[in-house]
């Protein structure tokens, strides 16, 4: 079984970009984690400080209002 099978909701990801503000900063984390194949994506924390952005970055496997497969026993 793959790690990402076993997730229930969600993987966060927090980084330092090198970058000229917070915009910037939540263009950066938006699309690295769609780069790497997340559709449904989050900022939860950014901060801009000085030369970057501190960004923490929500890339959701499953939503609780959706239909887990853990929940149907799909899951090992």
């Amino acid at each position: 079984m793959e790690p990402l099978e076993q997730v229930m909701d969600a993987l966060d990801v927090e980084t330092f970009f090198v970058c000229s503000g917070e915009a910037e900063g939540r263009e950066l984390m938006l699309r690295l984690l769609k780069n790497w194949g997340f559709r449904d994506v989050d900022i939860v924390f950014i901060e801009f400080q000085g030369t970057g952005a501190r960004v923490r970055g929500r890339a959701y496997v499953y939503r609780f209002d959706e239909k887990e497969p853990w929940l149907l026993g799909q899951r090992g």
